[in-house]
């Protein structure tokens, strides 16, 4: 007989733990599970990649009564007589005003935003909430299940989150998820009345896939200029992503003389603020925001040099991508920067300023003996991780 799986997880926009969400429901044994998945946005780039097998959960009426503006939502719930979710609505909207950052705010409207789903009739055999935050809280909130996991793709002490909050959902979770053991190391040290239930499964990446993909366009995505060296960086435009490092470094390089075209790829809240950043040092049309792509494989495969500037990350699905398409790399020195990338050998591990990054790239750019070390070094690899699946099964 096989068993029930369910996922949650917001949304399928662009993001690392999206991306490898999609791809961990690429690898799973049909035969062996039925699987559901409850997204709260029913839209988003990796829609279309969700396996055919897999059933998508339908939103309430009171959810989508909730999300309208603030006015509008709090009107018509009161026409319909949901007088408690109205007040929910206006508490909401007050927390999220007073709130001290994003992490926090999710965390304790919870309380509020949780009153417009329903709990789901069914009962799994496994339940999985496969983001930090909102979706293991619906797991463990909203659904009936012998067994609940929580998943965190990132540094936990980095979130500013209140462990408080967590501890008494992660008390009902059966196993918790992480993506590498620094980051299973940080929940131990937080948590560690829980740390027996702490595990790691690595983000499945599949060489195959990604080569196939990266081969899909025999155009240049850049339009590159003569002797022009080509940088790229994925991630959402956010702090976390430390964009507005990358700006400086670019003019820093710029200012030195070298002829370069740095890209980014991904969407996010800072945009207006990167935006106007590139504006005040001039580098319109050399450091280029260029949204999402659904199939970024093309632009890694023709970029020079691959360059994270973040201040944290968990385990980077694009830097194990970029390692696969054997580009030369430069990290910044994050917490889990080791876990996926040997300094001077497939790759370079840098300070988190300005000037460490530009002399990275100013490193590889003069010493071409250094890039295609580093290629060759990673083409020696084995990089696929699709069996990590066996570890989830095992999880089951």
């Amino acid at each position: 007989m096989k068993k029930n799986l369910l996922f949650v997880i917001p949304s399928l926009t662009a993001a690392g733990g999206e991306k490898s969400l999609v791809n961990l429901l690429s690898q799973i044994d049909y035969n062996l599970y039925n699987v559901d998945l409850f997204l709260l946005k029913h839209d988003g780039m990796f829609m279309e990649f969700v396996p055919k097998e897999v059933q998508i959960l339908s939103l309430p009426e009171t959810y989508h009564l909730f999300t309208l503006p603030l006015f509008k939502s709090v009107k018509q719930l009161i026409v319909k007589g949901k007088m408690t979710l109205a007040y929910n609505r206006v508490m909401f909207s007050i927390r999220n005003r007073n709130a001290r950052n994003i992490s926090i705010r999710e965390q304790y409207n919870w309380k509020y935003f949780s009153k417009s789903l329903d709990n789901i009739p069914k009962t799994y055999d496994v339940a999985i909430g496969f983001l930090e935050k909102t979706s293991t809280y619906f797991c463990v909130d909203k659904v009936y299940a012998f067994k609940k996991i929580g998943w965190v793709h990132i540094d936990y002490d980095k979130l500013g989150m209140d462990p408080n909050f967590d501890i008494d959902y992660f008390k009902k979770l059966d196993h918790i998820v992480t993506v590498s053991e620094e980051c299973a190391n940080t929940l131990k040290n937080r948590f560690p009345s829980q740390k027996n239930k702490v595990g790691v499964i690595y983000n499945i990446v599949s060489p195959t896939m990604i080569n196939k993909m990266a081969n899909q366009s025999n155009t240049d995505v850049y339009d590159r200029k003569e002797n022009e060296i080509v940088l790229l960086s994925i991630g959402r435009l956010h702090y976390q992503k430390g964009f507005e490092l990358a700006i400086e470094s670019c003019k820093k390089l710029i200012d030195r003389g070298y002829n370069i075209k740095w890209n980014i790829i991904g969407e996010g809240e800072e945009r207006e603020k990167l935006t106007n950043l590139i504006k005040e040092n001039k580098l319109e049309g050399t450091f280029r925001l260029l949204g999402l792509k659904s199939n970024p494989y093309p632009y890694i495969k023709q970029a020079d040099i691959y360059i994270q500037t973040s201040r944290f990350e968990g385990k980077s699905i694009a830097i194990d991508e970029a390692k696969i398409l054997n580009k030369p790399i430069i990290v910044t020195n994050f917490s889990t920067a080791k876990d996926q990338i040997n300094d001077g050998i497939d790759g370079l591990i840098v300070d988190m300023d300005a000037d460490a990054v530009a002399n990275g790239v100013e490193k590889l750019v003069k010493d071409r003996g250094l890039r295609e070390q580093l290629e060759y070094n990673l083409s020696q690899l084995k990089l696929g991780t699709e069996g990590e699946i066996n570890k989830l099964y095992e999880t089951f």
